[in-house]
């Protein structure tokens, strides 16, 4: 057995499964995935063993929308030895290159968060006996492979590995935010997410510095605009329900009371615009791309709420809509990125910037 696994949120296991399908047999790698409903991953059976490294390389970890990590899996071990889970391990090992960091992880379910200190424990004698076997850099070594070692249980594990460039650096894939308690709603985590995801760190503070103007589209209570405000941002928040007061008294925000998809900005200075609105995601994609396409905003961070059945098909169709208003403007090149980020729930956080005309 060789192949793929992805994590997911769980419930999103069917997605993945369909993303991958399509996108490994884009670059001519065939394969099956297994699922199984409510347990944080997917598996992609490669119908040729020795393809799982090559997807693991060519398939770009940047380009799925509901993957949170991937791995070339080589190995499956099954009915592990209470008493020596880690001899069959380090033989698992053997023919993978030498890597420069060891994961030991587990799904993000209920029933795999209980696994999380018995990983944290094997973790240690693991990683002594993979630099004794020269298959772990003594020291982290960020331009190596990475290697996992994924439970679903304590006496069951997928070992395999994957490449730094080509992979999230986070554990488990998940970015674990703070909330801020001046916020006025959870909702401040997606964009903070969204921002660290799509942005790179180097350029963070140029394209999110203080003194930008933005918009916020259906902006109440102020979620979103509170983290545009803490970045030293101006904002005109467009809703007609009620934004939160501190919001208002920093002299940051103009309150505009009207109707989102009719919203025009009376100045052609504002460099972002962002979006959390309950609507049709087809409809917000075309308003999104629109603006961008025009010229109202240099770069669009907004969420598309997707429906309960064919998340995958929806958010394809929605991200088709940009390309075509896109390209019906003659906008030139730009940037267009989709994810379903960790503090996302039924929704996937899209980010398009218009690089040159």
């Amino acid at each position: 057995m060789a192949g793929l696994i992805l994590y997911c949120r769980a419930g999103f296991e069917s997605d993945v499964a369909n993303e991958v399908q399509e996108k490994a047999s884009q670059i001519e790698v065939y394969g099956y995935p297994q699922t199984q409903n409510n347990t944080g991953y997917v598996l992609f059976n490669c119908y040729q063993p020795e393809q799982a490294e090559m997807l693991a390389k060519k398939l770009k970890f940047a380009s799925l929308v509901f993957a949170r990590q991937m791995f070339a899996c080589q190995h499956v071990i099954e009915d592990m030895d209470p008493e020596d889970r880690v001899g069959p391990i380090i033989q698992a090992c053997v023919d993978f290159p030498l890597c420069g960091d060891l994961r030991v992880e587990y799904a993000d379910t209920t029933d795999g968060r209980e696994l999380s200190k018995f990983c944290r424990k094997i973790s240690v004698p693991l990683r002594q006996s993979l630099r004794r076997k020269n298959k772990l850099t003594n020291k982290e070594n960020s331009t190596k492979p990475v290697l996992h070692v994924f439970f679903t249980s304590n006496n069951k594990a997928y070992v395999g590995y994957s490449f730094s460039n080509n992979n999230s650096p986070l554990a488990l894939g998940i970015m674990r935010l703070k909330f801020p308690h001046a916020a006025p709603s959870r909702s401040t985590l997606k964009l903070d997410e969204a921002f660290q995801t799509f942005i790179p760190k180097e350029e963070q503070d140029v394209r999110l510095q203080g003194g930008l103007y933005a918009v916020d589209l259906g902006a109440c209570p102020g979620g979103w605009t509170y983290q545009l405000v803490n970045r030293g941002m101006f904002v005109q928040a467009v809703d007609n329900g009620a934004m939160d007061q501190a919001l208002m008294e920093t002299g940051q925000v103009t309150y505009c009371p009207e109707d989102g998809f009719k919203f025009k900005p009376k100045k052609n200075n504002v460099y972002w615009l962002v979006c959390d609105m309950i609507e049709q995601p087809q409809r917000v994609a075309k308003l999104m791309a629109t603006w961008v396409a025009e010229g109202r905003c240099k770069e669009a961070m907004f969420n598309l709420k997707l429906p309960m059945k064919k998340r995958y098909e929806s958010v394809q169709g929605a991200l088709e809509i940009i390309e075509q208003v896109m390209q019906a403007n003659q906008a030139g090149r730009y940037l267009l990125q989709a994810k379903h980020l960790y503090h996302n729930r039924e929704e996937v956080t899209v980010h398009l910037r218009l690089i040159s005309k």
